[in-house]
């Protein structure tokens, strides 16, 4: 890890905190099969450039971060790590390719199993959130050091959520029971950050099939906190999604030179 002192806008140990290590877990196993056919949705392309990659770079811009382990398809940990040393990445952050599971949950345990020891803070990202900023990550992992076990980006919701009763065929008409009250919900985003002995624990505990990491220290019993998420941190999953997702980088490009 590079020895330059770290820009202001990168999470600065206070005077007398102790130095704390953060590595990222990626992920990157799924087929995304909502995209349509071809390359799973973690190697398909975004302004040239695999989904991926992006993924990673997004870890490595904060100077906290200095190791990414990336969870591949069980078969495609090569293939992977081949396309991966083909593109340039920061110099000062580690990267390490590791084969995933058959579900997202034994995926991102297979890749807390590859860190080594040292690294005191764990981040999980998706690799469909491309785009997420810096100052996003980095406010995850300040939220960690000031003691939070787990901390989440998270949204405020834009549209009326209802509660229905799931139709028994898709596509038929769904009663709604209820109208949840908007102000007290969130759409959560990722990095999710952890304090690496409470998502260790996590995984060992729980057993449920879960959507997130963040539930799973939930059923714990401890109290897990949000920062503000940010728009651009959106998950490609549809193909509108990458129309979208390609207009941020170019707009990007122009505006920032990224």
């Amino acid at each position: 890890m590079s020895d330059d002192p770290l820009p202001p806008s990168s999470p600065t140990p206070a005077p007398g905190r102790p130095t704390v290590r953060t590595a990222a877990v990626i992920p990157a196993a799924g087929r995304g099969v909502r995209l349509g056919p071809g390359a799973p949705k973690a190697l398909r392309a975004l302004g040239g450039t695999p989904m991926l990659v992006h993924a990673v770079r997004a870890m490595a811009d904060s100077r906290a971060v200095s190791l990414v382990v990336v969870v591949a398809p069980p078969d495609g940990a090569g293939e992977v790590k081949s396309l991966l040393d083909t593109h340039a990445l920061p110099e000062r952050t580690d990267v390490l390719v590791v084969p995933g599971g058959e579900s997202r949950q034994q995926s991102v345990k297979l890749g807390l199993d590859a860190l080594p020891e040292g690294y005191d803070i764990v981040l999980v990202h998706d690799a469909a959130r491309p785009l997420v900023p810096v100052d996003t990550v980095d406010a995850v992992i300040e939220a960690v050091r000031d003691g939070a076990p787990a901390v989440v980006p998270a949204l405020p919701l834009a549209d009326t959520v209802k509660q229905v009763e799931p139709a028994a065929t898709p596509g038929e008409p769904e009663p709604v029971v209820a109208t949840p009250d908007r102000s007290r919900l969130r759409a959560v985003q990722t990095p999710q950050g952890f304090d690496r002995a409470t998502l260790v624990r996590a995984h060992e505990t729980v057993t449920d099939d879960v959507t997130d990491d963040a539930s799973m220290v939930e059923q714990l019993g401890l109290t897990v906190v949000t920062v503000p998420g940010h728009e651009e941190a959106f998950k490609v999953t549809r193909p509108l999604d990458l129309v979208l997702a390609e207009a941020v980088l170019a707009r990007r490009r122009l505006n920032d030179g990224f």
